[in-house]
């Protein structure tokens, strides 16, 4: 059975607010659990009622919501892995050839862009009564799938 409640009121009062998430990796394939920083923030701005978005300012690091299970964490770096090795020769990896966004010691990287062809970079969640709406083992993950950096976050609460 489905239930199912309109609420009417009027489109005024909506609130925006917008702060960022810092952080260091420190390997390859690497889940680092954000719920808590998130939660924080949403907490800090007061909106009881709308959606949080969580996003990725890289290509190479995404955003995800699953189990923090250590076994199901390494079975996921594992399908990634399995998905785009590092040992593959990638083309975006043949410095003599590439052309185009190169930057100085510019690092192999391949593997991580095609890893991120099978995650999101950003993940919305619903906000009801100041709490953001996880399942009982949800959490939300930042995914690094290139080597040890400095990451940003952009997180995004909306609503009243």
């Amino acid at each position: 059975m489905i239930n199912i409640a309109l609420t009417k009121e009027p489109a005024t009062g909506i609130q925006i607010s917008h702060e960022r998430i810092h952080l260091r990796t420190r390997d390859c394939l690497e889940l680092i659990d954000i719920t808590e920083e998130v939660r924080a923030q949403v907490a800090g701005t007061g909106i009881r009622d709308g959606i949080v978005n969580i996003q990725t300012l890289h290509t190479t690091a995404m955003v995800m919501v699953n189990e923090h299970e250590p076994l199901l964490l390494e079975d996921l770096a594992r399908a990634l892995e399995a998905l785009a090795p590092r040992g593959y020769r990638y083309r975006h990896d043949d410095f003599a050839v590439r052309t185009v966004n190169l930057t100085p010691n510019e690092n192999p990287n391949g593997h991580a862009h095609c890893k991120a062809l099978f995650l999101r970079s950003s993940e919305s969640l619903n906000l009801v009564n100041g709490e953001i709406q996880l399942g009982p083992w949800q959490r939300i993950f930042f995914v690094e799938l290139d080597c040890a950096r400095d990451r940003t976050l952009s997180v995004i609460v909306m609503g009243r």
